[in-house]
């Protein structure tokens, strides 16, 4: 691999199933490696949930062995109690990930919405199809906690290719005179 080439395991935390995602990227490009969900339903003891998760993702970054990991973030809701759940998911998650110093990063829902689909509101089904063609696989899981996870990885992925706008350029004109590094 070159320096540019890396895994990245994304996931979507939850307490009741944790969908994740992983890609190759080779030569600039996003090749799909793996996605699948894990169901936490069948333990009542959260703290049991807490410790599924956190020996699940061990175990991703020891199948696959990641470079980077991407995790979404909790989203603010209405209901406190759900939200807290999630983010202790999150936590133990990123708790594994730091176990094995694996740089994180962490994305808003309508980020990885927007990233995907273009649409920050864009529905699940929205995403998983996006996905379906964007890296070329047919069988859509039932599951949509999978390809939210693979979709974590991919927004991942894009940020690398994102132009920075943050030097304050004022236009085209102004962005290749501050940038003229950029300009082939």
């Amino acid at each position: 691999m070159s320096a540019k080439d890396r895994i990245i395991l994304g996931i979507d935390p939850g307490t009741t199933i944790m969908g994740f995602g992983v890609i190759e990227i080779n030569r600039k490009k996003a090749k799909y490696i793996a996605m699948d969900a894990i169901r936490l339903s069948s333990l009542s003891d959260p703290y049991l949930k807490l410790r599924k998760i956190f020996f699940a993702t061990i175990e991703l970054i020891d199948m696959y062995n990641p470079d980077e990991l991407a995790i979404e973030a909790p989203f603010f809701g209405k209901n406190v109690q759900s939200m807290l759940k999630l983010g202790r998911a999150q936590g133990v998650a990123i708790a594994a990930a730091v176990s094995r110093d694996i740089p994180i990063f962490e994305y808003a829902p309508r980020k990885i919405k927007m990233a995907i689909t273009g649409q920050g509101a864009a529905s699940k089904e929205q995403v998983a199809y996006i996905l379906s063609k964007t890296l070329s696989f047919d069988d859509i899981p039932k599951d949509l906690d999978a390809t939210d996870g693979l979709a974590v990885a991919l927004c991942h992925f894009y940020q690398d290719k994102a132009i920075p706008v943050s030097n304050g350029a004022k236009g085209w004109s102004d962005f290749i005179k501050k940038n003229p590094d950029r300009v082939k």
